[in-house]
């Protein structure tokens, strides 16, 4: 007779324990650990099975891995072509970032071009994806929709419309009615991607998954889910303003290395032809503490502006803040400026940001906030047409950095005229005048910051 069970399952991880514990055995998280009723479970005989042979690698067929394009460019770009049948798509992103919307123009433009799409929606009503869609402009006769939270019926639904793409929105609010717990808990977002992830590589169709995120931005639920899918799409973007970005994590079908870049407007969300261009719209000339920064989201170059301000603190302590920088190297950056060079950066506010909403976590951004920080101190502008890049070390150095021939070439094309980069830096594009330097120190001096 089949017997009925409580277990405790890490909400990060998904590990199993029979009782609770603080810290979780399989990922070391503190305090994951709930209670859920496990399945019911009988003993079960394994019995042997026939083993396929091994095959010389050259001679197993390769598969026919051809993408569907989306319609929209930038999704493309990121998908390496488009959605590959059979394969599975989890995206993440904060509420209100605009994954319905994204999801809804992809699936509407399936539809315009033939291609039966499906959408199941799990946490609004039928009207009111019907509503965005009409304000979208995808009101197509081949897009189906369906206002369903229970996986037996989303099979059902499935089975019936025979789609080429399906969207489930989202993997945390549907649940299947034979586990006891509730939606969102580990043993059903498992039960559930298994569930549906199989019948998408059974019958051959693509299949996306929306997925919420924590507090911290990485997204809920166990940690099985992203090894379940083919591939982890990261949505983000600030909601007061228009851009988004969309970056993959995870990719079978091709390259992690690309950033799609979107803004979101009265129609919907419209691919950024030129992010460059946008960045530096209103960019405002000859101010101290600002400086062009050619940066290299995985293997696109932008140019972004990365303005700096120092002050006096207002109160008896110092303010650091930074906006779309990551602040850790900041404050590494400050600490060589102050040490390695002598500016007057102790007990002193420092605010830095990368304008435009967009976020730089590469290290190739080092030289660039430094030289705006100090332009900021010295009070002396950085030419309007000269950009900055290179990674410092704690010594004060200047070194190379990935994707060289694509920053500069972005730079020549926005009509840049001079580049102060690490000294080993390959030739530049016509046009562009390299200042090839060896140390922090030597590319202040370059900028006019500092006398010699």
């Amino acid at each position: 007779m089949a017997r009925v069970r409580t277990q405790h399952v890490c909400t990060d991880c998904g590990t199993a324990t029979p009782k609770w514990v603080g810290q979780c055995p399989g990922c070391s998280e503190w305090n994951t650990l709930v209670e859920e009723v496990a399945e019911p479970t009988d003993p079960v005989v394994s019995l042997p099975t026939a083993a396929r042979k091994a095959q010389p690698i050259p001679d197993i067929d390769g598969g026919d891995w051809v993408a569907l394009p989306t319609g929209l460019d930038e999704a493309d770009r990121v998908l390496g072509g488009g959605l590959v049948p059979g394969s599975v798509t989890l995206l993440g992103g904060e509420p209100g970032v605009g994954k319905s919307t994204l999801l809804l123009q992809m699936v509407g433009s399936y539809a315009a071009r033939g291609h039966r799409a499906l959408y199941i929606t799990a946490e609004e009503s039928a009207p009111q994806v019907r509503s965005r869609a009409e304000r979208l402009g995808v009101l197509e006769p081949d897009l189906w929709l369906a206002a369903e939270h229970l996986v037996p019926n989303i099979a059902g639904q499935i089975a019936e419309v025979d789609p080429s793409v399906v969207v489930v929105d989202s993997i945390q609010t549907i649940h299947d009615p034979s586990l006891s717990s509730a939606p969102g808990a580990v043993a059903q977002v498992r039960h559930c991607a298994h569930t549906l992830v199989g019948q998408a590589k059974r019958e051959g169709f693509a299949l996306v998954l929306v997925g919420h995120v924590t507090k911290d931005g990485g997204l809920a639920g166990p940690r099985v889910l992203e090894h379940l899918v083919d591939t982890v799409l990261e949505f983000d973007g600030d909601r007061h303003r228009g851009l988004r970005s969309l970056r993959p994590a995870k990719h079978r079908f091709g390259s992690t290395d690309e950033l799609g870049l979107f803004e979101m407007g009265p129609s919907g969300l419209q691919s950024v032809v030129d992010p460059s261009a946008v960045f530096l719209a209103d960019r405002v000339p000859n101010e101290p503490g600002t400086v062009v920064v050619p940066t290299a989201e995985g293997r696109r170059p932008l140019l972004v502006e990365v303005q700096a301000l120092v002050s006096q603190p207002n109160s008896g302590g110092r303010d650091r803040s930074s906006q779309g920088l990551d602040k850790g190297r900041v404050g590494l950056i400050t600490t060589v400026l102050q040490q390695r060079l002598g500016f007057d950066l102790a007990g002193r506010d420092v605010h830095t940001a990368a304008v435009g909403g967009v976020t730089i976590s590469e290290p190739g951004a080092d030289l660039g906030i430094a030289l705006a920080i100090g332009s900021a101190v010295a009070r002396k502008a950085v030419p309007d047409d000269l950009v900055a890049f290179g990674e410092i070390g704690l010594a004060g150095e200047l070194r190379r950095v990935a994707n060289t021939e694509r920053r500069l070439a972005e730079a020549a094309r926005l009509g840049m005229r001079k580049a102060i980069v690490p000294r080993d830096t390959p030739e530049p594009p016509v046009g562009l005048e390299l200042r090839r330097v060896a140390s922090l120190m030597d590319a202040v001096r370059m900028a006019g910051i500092l006398g010699d």
